[in-house]
C-alpha cells in the first residue's frame, strides 16, 4: 500500500518547508539548507523545483515574489502544520531510541552484575 502524499517528508523535504518559515528566493534554500546542515543534506536544482512545485500545488507554500526568472516562496499554515507534524514524528522516533537503548544498558547492566 503506498504511503498518503507528505504523511512523512524526505530530510530534503524537511528543510525545504523549514527554510521557507521565511520568505526566500528557490536558489537560496540550497545554500541554506547546506549551511544549516553543516554540508550533509544538500538539494539540487532540479530536486528543489519539483519540490517547490509540489508544495505549491498542495498549498503548502506559496509563492511571494516574481523578479524575473527569480522567485520567492513562503511557507504556509497548511506547510507549517505538516513540518510540525514531521518534528514531531521525529521526536518520537528519538524518545523511542533512547528508551530502547536505555532499557537495553540497564538490562546489559542487571547481566553484568550477576
Amino acid at each position: 500500500m503506498a504511503r498518503a502524499k507528505f504523511q512523512t517528508l524526505t530530510e530534503q523535504m524537511y528543510y525545504v518547508l523549514l527554510c521557507l518559515t521565511s520568505e526566500c528566493y528557490g536558489m537560496d534554500i540550497m545554500d541554506k539548507v547546506s549551511a544549516m546542515t553543516d554540508g550533509r543534506v544538500k538539494v539540487g536544482s532540479g530536486t528543489l523545483y519539483h519540490l517547490l512545485e509540489q508544495f505549491a500545488e498542495a498549498d503548502m507554500i506559496r509563492e511571494t515574489k516574481v523578479e524575473g526568472r527569480r522567485r520567492s516562496y513562503l511557507i504556509t499554515e497548511k506547510g507549517m502544520e505538516t513540518l510540525n507534524a514531521e518534528y514531531q514524528r521525529i521526536r518520537v522516533q528519538v524518545a523511542d531510541y533512547e528508551k530502547f537503548f536505555s532499557h537495553e544498558n540497564h538490562a546489559q547492566e542487571v547481566q553484568h552484575n550477576e
